[in-house]
């Protein structure tokens, strides 16, 4: 926690001037201008859209600080510092944009770049809906050719300084990271997750609202996309594909009201046909996609990174609703590749909060390039949290206790190690279908955690634990172990949620 001794008065937006009256400054310019400033840079594709490739590949996790988790001092604030001199000198370009459309979770944000490097707003106004109010919420400043790399973010005062990377994603994250922030600060919780509405016909038409917690890569944004092979008049309709906030009410906030920040990495016309359609359309802004000079893509080369990208438009999205916001919550789905986990198992609020700190997935390449596959565990599966990780534990076994909210724990991989038996999207859909209709009959399994004992249309047999593990019960009951002392390690996590470990 931040001593904070050094700085009695720190930077705030009113330093900056006014971005409409500053000769120097490109303001809320067109996307083509944006386009045309960053011509330098482009390959045009096979599709009219433009594609670039940025000298960072990822975010850079190990090089962001915040006030409230870390000792600021001199050096931190030299950075905000370099990034407010350059926001007030010349050649820069400023875009509003909006985060939220809740009246009471809207924010403007206010983003400094560069000229030359113009495409990273370009990328960021592909996002994010134009702002309403002229007053800025956030701030960001990015400086990509600074000659050191650092993240710096001033939560309560809205600022955040990027300097020396030219990776998109920091642009995107430096905004929702904040969102995140002020939805907890209203006695809410900001979610790394994507959000659907599931309408249904079954017992009447009735509504029930889904949360999808995981890492980029997991799944996540393809269940949250999927029809679940639902017919008319019944659908599913995505509401959002990354940051959420559950209010206590049981509101879910959305963030990104205008578009979608993929991957593209494996990309397939096939499995994916609106993703495909969306990503191939000339709105859309590549990154770090390989692009040959005669505009043709490869959605399968690595050439550059596996964390390739595209911004896409929801309009471009049959299954994006018009809204962003979820009226209330009835489910959560915490996705995981843990191959000693079953396709599925529901969770008490108690035991839902251990896996909400567990966080159990793999590495992706959109965090850390070279540790992709990995094991890896992420408090919420959500690396932008700002203060204490076990109120945050706390706070979600709370709001779903209280919402009466359903949690489950969704394996997207496979089961065993050797020889093992994958899980496709279709069987995760077949689940997440019939969960959603109530069609699923659960037993105990003895291990800790509630199973399927029957699902229509999906072979719980082939997913047995037992089956595809060699001596499963001790393999679980290290992994139960393993997950306590993991959980003990946090600060202000409540012992039940300890004790609840599966």
């Amino acid at each position: 926690m931040s001593t904070d001794t050094e700085r009695a008065v720190r930077p705030t937006s009113s330093e900056l001037p006014d971005p409409s009256d500053a000769q120097n400054v490109v303001y809320d310019p067109r996307e083509e201008r944006l386009r045309e400033l960053s011509s330098h840079l482009e390959t045009t594709t096979e599709y009219g859209s433009p594609s670039y490739v940025s000298g960072y590949r990822s975010r850079c996790a190990d090089r962001t600080r915040n006030v409230v988790d870390h000792d600021f001092g001199d050096e931190d604030y030299a950075y905000i510092d370099e990034a407010f001199d350059a926001a007030r000198g010349d050649g820069m370009v400023c875009v509003d944009r909006r985060v939220g459309e809740h009246p009471e979770h809207s924010y403007t944000c206010r983003f400094y770049v560069p000229r030359e490097h113009a495409r990273i707003a370009l990328t960021l106004t592909k996002l994010l809906d134009p702002a309403d109010d002229d007053e800025p919420d956030f701030v960001t400043v990015q400086i990509p050719d600074a000659d050191e790399t650092a993240i710096r973010v001033l939560p309560d005062e809205g600022v955040t300084a990027v300097v020396g990377t030219d990776y998109s994603g920091e642009a995107k994250k430096s905004f929702l990271r904040l969102f995140m922030y002020h939805v907890k600060k209203a006695g809410g919780l900001g979610l790394h997750a994507g959000s659907k509405r599931v309408t249904l016909n079954d017992d009447g038409e009735r509504e029930v609202g889904q949360l999808f917690l995981g890492l980029s890569a997991t799944g996540k944004s393809t269940l949250t996309a999927h029809g679940l092979g639902l017919e008319p008049p019944e659908d599913a309709t995505m509401l959002q594909d990354d940051v959420c906030g559950l209010l206590p009410d049981g509101t879910v906030v959305g963030s990104e009201g205008r578009g979608l920040y993929v991957k593209t990495i494996g990309l397939d016309e096939d499995e994916q046909p609106e993703t495909y359609a969306a990503v191939t359309h000339g709105s859309a802004v590549l990154e770090n996609v390989d692009v040959g000079d005669d505009g043709a893509v490869e959605f399968d080369s690595d050439r550059y990174t596996t964390n390739g990208r595209a911004a896409i438009l929801r309009d471009n999205l049959p299954s994006a609703g018009e809204g962003i916001d979820l009226d209330s919550v009835d489910q959560v789905f915490f996705i995981t590749r843990n191959p000693a986990m079953p396709p599925v198992a529901r969770l008490d609020p108690s035991r839902a909060a251990a896996a909400f700190m567990l966080g159990e997935s793999i590495e992706t390449s959109a965090g850390d390039p070279d540790r992709a596959g990995e094991s890896v565990r992420v408090v919420g599966t959500n690396p932008f949290i700002l203060g204490s990780e076990g109120e945050e534990g706390n706070r979600f076994r709370d709001l779903v206790a209280e919402l009466d909210v359903e949690c489950y724990v969704l394996n997207t991989g496979c089961i065993g190690d050797e020889n093992p038996t994958d899980i496709c999207v279709e069987d995760s859909v077949t689940v997440l279908r019939e969960i959603a209709r109530g069609n699923v009959d659960w037993r105990e399994s003895g291990t800790g955690m509630t199973v399927p004992e029957d699902v229509p249309g999906f072979d719980i047999e082939r997913f047995s634990i037992s089956q595809n593990i060699k001596d499963a019960d001790e393999r679980l009951a290290r992994l139960r172990e393993d997950r306590r002392r993991y959980l003990e390690g946090f600060d202000d996590l409540d012992d039940e949620i300890v004790d609840a470990v599966y």
